[in-house]
């Protein structure tokens, strides 16, 4: 008897997940999530100098837009892993796809590392670098839908808004680690060196780390919610008569078209606020405020730092109160602050602490919330591959860009209409949280 037939026959599954088991799956889950979002920020740490090496030095500005440029389109493959890989996580179970991504992220960081510069293969290094890239976003659209399926459904009810926030934990520990050997870098070499090989360094490590994630995703186990779900392996979300068989009552849910734009909107502001406060901020500061690479670098690991410890508070605050009133707190908030906050930077790395400490402390109330929210829209048989198309979708057109297009705007000198952008975003958040259910403490089977 499987384990699906076992739940709908009302016998307890052998070999049923414990506490001890769910904790360990979920550290296994995050340290892996850690690891790829590392190699992921890094591209974004050493954008000034990727910039020199693989595209035309003539002109800087240019080859600066075109390294930002890959990095959004990095991003717009996500909907497309998220979707291919979504897919079979919703067929064959969350687990085998979290070792695949990991693997094929791994790979493509090394190749970054040893990828010839423009000066040795001319065009050759640009179009190199963008077909890794797409790789990488493939891959990462394909992690990020399945981790945000995945740690949910093992969470217990009562916790997951806290769980949960471990993914953005993840995402902001993974861009602080990348910040870190930044400056460890720009204090032991000289710019010339970083620029012609140091830059290379956090790409390369990335291979060790993926061989120890690995190593702690081999014991990983399935989700339980999905291997209970009755219509797991299928394409059709559970029909309502085979969960009242388990003991369930089905809880309304709207059509999955409507889900799925609803939690584009939600997460639209959240990324864009996350990616300009988290990637641009500082690239900014080093090449329009002239501020020292490592002094941006280090204020930008403390002011990350300070949201990673805010995460999961944030996260327990949404499992006492409900998710809907911390989004409404990140949202208006953002909005009032996004433009006096960049206003506030200049050459003086203070300047850029105090800014982006308190901007990216403001994204953990939304951040700390995306997977808890989105688990709980989606029934567990299209979990993932909607989640994968949503969520990557929003990600993609609004936080991949967002540092294009604030580039975009400074190189036409209208830096202070550049946080109109985030504004905007926040506001349909805003609409789009206050459209969707309170799902605080829900039980996932029931969706």
């Amino acid at each position: 008897m499987t384990q699906s037939a076992a739940v709908r026959n009302n016998v307890h599954p052998p070999g049923a997940v414990d506490s001890k088991q769910s904790r360990r799956s979920l550290r296994a889950s995050t340290i892996g999530q850690l690891l790829e979002w590392y190699e992921w920020s890094s591209y974004a740490v050493f954008a000034p100098f990727i910039a020199v090496a693989m595209f035309d030095k003539s002109n800087p500005a240019s080859a600066l837009l075109a390294t930002f440029g890959v990095f959004a389109v990095g991003f717009l493959m996500r909907p497309i892993g998220g979707i291919v890989f979504g897919f079979f996580a919703d067929r064959k179970g969350r687990k085998t796809v979290m070792v695949v991504t990991m693997v094929m992220m791994a790979l493509a960081s090394v190749a970054i590392g040893l990828m010839p510069t423009y000066e040795t293969i001319g065009i050759g290094a640009s179009a190199g670098l963008l077909a890794i890239r797409m790789i990488q976003g493939f891959a990462h659209g394909g992690e990020s839908a399945t981790a945000n399926s995945y740690i949910p459904e093992i969470a217990p009810h009562a916790k997951r808004g806290q769980w949960g926030s471990l993914i953005y934990v993840a995402i902001f520990g993974g861009s602080v680690i990348a910040y870190v050997l930044g400056g460890f870098i720009s204090l032991a070499l000289s710019q010339e060196q970083i620029g012609e090989w140091g830059w290379r360094i956090p790409f390369l490590l990335g291979a060790f780390g993926a061989i120890f994630a690995l190593y702690l995703r081999r014991g990983m186990h399935e989700s339980e919610v999905f291997d209970e779900d009755p219509a797991a392996g299928s394409a059709a979300a559970a029909p309502a008569a085979a969960k009242a068989d388990m003991g369930l009552k089905p809880r309304k849910v709207r059509p999955r078209w409507v889900s799925i734009l609803l939690i584009i909107g939600m997460v639209s502001g959240v990324t864009a606020a996350h990616y300009t406060w988290s990637s641009y901020v500082s690239t900014y500061a080093i090449t329009q405020q002239g501020m020292s690479t490592q002094g941006a670098y280090w204020v930008t690991v403390i002011a990350q730092i300070a949201g990673l410890i805010a995460l999961p508070l944030w996260g327990m605050l949404s499992d006492r109160i409900g998710r809907k009133p911390v989004i409404y707190i990140f949202a208006v908030s953002m909005f009032v602050l996004q433009i006096p906050l960049m206003a506030m930077i200049n050459e003086k790395p203070w300047t850029l602490l105090v800014a982006s400490t308190v901007a990216l402390v403001i994204v953990a109330a939304s951040g700390s919330l995306l997977s808890s929210i989105m688990s709980e829209v989606f029934p567990t048989a299209q979990r993932t591959q909607s989640i994968g198309l949503a969520y990557s979708v929003s990600v993609a057109v609004f936080g991949g860009t967002a540092p294009y297009i604030y580039q975009v705007f400074v190189a036409r000198d209208l830096a202070i209409y550049s946080g109109a952008y985030v504004m905007v975003l926040c506001a349909l958040t805003l609409i789009a949280m206050k459209l969707l259910p309170e799902t605080k403490g829900i039980d996932l089977r029931t969706v």
